[in-house]
Parts: structure tokens; C-alpha cells; sequence
């Protein structure tokens, strides 16, 4: 006797679904895992940056009892110390920043010249990226033991050669700063300009040569244009690279409160004023927009040239 159509088993749901759901389940297994890999990054950026730039914006916009307030705001633009500060820390961003951009970027053309296999590209390749991150009281203590008044270079200079009233005070003045940081910026606009300068193409000096252009010419209308993006936003870089730096200044010039970096550490360090316990964290809130928006026009203009390095 057959069975009749309504006592005819009824296959589950687990049944039919077999192979394409396990697929479907491994396959959103592997996609949880990639963003399971993202997790150590993102917990480091928040952390050491989303975190401390929440604490120090709502810090700068309240006072000693939490409530808002601009006095903190106010005090940045109508304190002398700190005016002066600001001042000094964009001279000096500024000079290094052309410095470093216009000698480092005359290394990498001397570089892209080259043998691109050569013994002279690798080296200048290998020792800018370790000089570009040879900061801080290492590059300080190295300057100091050169240049200092007790130095290897000024010893030698006062015992064999005869200076005996050489006057190497400049080292610890916005001077030695401006020497001090070009040495990290040059490497730096050589690893940032590299690639640029490798992104040019022969056939495109060849076409303008054929259409009667000169090396003027072709450096005017067509290498100029492409490389003025890179150029500009590398120049950019040295920039904030330049204006957030600390450790080097503090350590080269322990006495005082030079530069806009030095002040924020004098107000989280130092005796304060009462009532102006968050200016600090103001300085520290102005220091993160001007580098953000420097940083905003850094990524356009990448983007604009990553047009041409295709």
C-alpha cells in the first residue's frame, strides 16, 4: 500500500538549504575575519588619536568646572607667549619645509638620472629612509656631540686650526632648529618625491620634442604641470612634519618655551594660571586643526597626481 501524498515526509528547511548555506556561511566567516583583522588598527588610532582628540576639544571649550566656555579660545589669540610661539614654530615649519622640498627634490632628480639598478640610487634610497626617521633627542645628542660647545667638530676646530673664540651658540637658537630639522626633511622629500619623478614618461619628452618644444619648453607644459601636485603636496608634508615636531626642539632648547609644540608641554608641565588650566589643551586643539587642514589639501593633491602615475 502506497503512502498518501499527506503523510509523504516534508524535507527540512536544514535539508534543502545544505551546501548553499554552508558556502554562504563561510563565506561570511571569511568576511567577518578580514574585518576581525582590522581590529588591533583601529583600536591603536583610537586610542592614541580619536580618543585624546575628543579629550583635548572638549577640554579646550571648558573651564575648571566643566562648563563651557571660549576663555580658552580667547587666551591663544590675545597671549603674547603664545602668539609669539605660533610665530616661530610656522617661520620655521615654513623655512624647512622649502628647504628640505627644494634640496630633497633635487636629490631625487639626481637619483631618477641614475642607473635606476645602480649602487647610487639604492644607497640614497636606504640611507633617506633611515635619516627621514632619525629624529628627536638621538638627532638632538648627535648635533650636540658635533656642534656643541663641547663638540668633536668644535674641539678640533679650537685645538688644530686655531678659532679659539668660535661661537657656536647659533646651534641653540632658531638657526641651529632650522639646521637641525632640514636634516630629516631632505631624506623625507626624497622618499615622498621619488615616485613622481619615477612616474614620468620618456615618451612624453619625446613627443614634445617632436612637436619642436625644447627641455624649457617641455618642462613648462608638460613635466612642470604634472610634477607642481606632487611637489606642492610633499611640500605640504614637510610642512606638518615640521610644525608638530617636539622632542628635537625640547631637547636641543630645554630652556624656554620656543616653539607652539614647547608651550602645550609647558602648560600640562608648568605652574598654572588659575583659571587657564585648559589653555593647554587649547594650543593642542589649534595645533590639530591647522594640521588637519594642511593634511586635507596633502590628500587632493595626491589625488591629483596619482592621475598621472597610473
Amino acid at each position: 500500500m502506497t503512502e498518501s501524498p499527506a503523510t509523504l515526509p516534508v524535507p527540512s528547511s536544514s535539508a534543502t538549504a545544505g551546501p548553499a548555506s554552508s558556502g554562504a556561511g563561510v563565506s561570511r566567516f571569511k568576511g567577518a575575519g578580514n574585518y576581525l583583522a582590522l581590529i588591533p588598527f583601529h583600536a591603536y588610532v583610537g586610542l592614541f588619536l580619536v580618543i585624546p582628540t575628543i579629550y583635548v576639544t572638549v577640554g579646550a571649550f571648558s573651564d575648571t568646572n566643566g562648563n563651557f566656555t571660549l576663555d580658552n579660545i580667547r587666551a591663544i589669540f590675545t597671549t603674547p607667549q603664545f602668539i609669539d610661539s605660533m610665530i616661530k614654530s610656522l617661520q620655521l615649519s615654513v623655512m624647512t619645509a622649502i628647504i628640505g622640498a627644494v634640496f630633497g627634490g633635487l636629490l631625487a632628480w639626481a637619483v631618477v638620472r641614475g642607473d635606476p639598478n645602480g649602487l647610487f640610487r639604492q644607497l640614497v634610497i636606504a640611507a633617506s629612509g633611515v635619516l627621514a626617521q632619525f629624529g628627536g633627542v638621538m638627532l638632538a645628542f648627535a648635533f650636540l656631540a658635533t656642534f656643541g660647545f663641547n663638540g668633536l667638530v668644535t674641539m678640533f676646530v679650537k685645538t688644530n686650526l686655531g678659532f679659539h673664540d668660535l661661537d657656536m651658540s647659533w646651534l641653540y637658537s632658531m638657526t641651529g632648529l632650522i639646521v637641525v630639522y632640514t636634516y630629516f626633511q631632505i631624506p623625507l622629500m626624497v622618499i615622498v618625491f621619488l615616485p613622481s619623478l619615477d612616474g614620468l614618461r620618456q615618451e612624453w619628452y619625446d613627443a614634445s620634442a617632436s612637436l619642436g618644444g625644447g627641455a624649457w619648453a617641455y618642462w613648462r607644459n608638460v613635466g612642470g604641470p604634472i610634477l607642481a601636485p606632487s611637489f606642492l603636496g610633499a611640500l605640504l608634508l614637510l610642512f606638518t612634519n615640521s610644525f608638530s615636531a617636539y622632542a628635537t626642539a625640547q631637547a636641543l632648547i630645554s630652556q624656554g618655551c620656543v616653539l607652539i609644540t614647547q608651550q602645550i608641554a609647558c602648560q600640562m608641565q608648568s605652574e598654572i594660571v588659575i583659571g587657564q588650566e585648559n589653555v593647554g589643551k587649547a594650543l593642542g586643539l589649534g595645533l590639530v586643526v591647522i594640521i588637519a587642514v594642511a593634511m586635507v589639501f596633502y590628500v587632493m593633491l595626491q589625488r591629483r597626481a596619482a592621475k598621472w602615475l597610473r
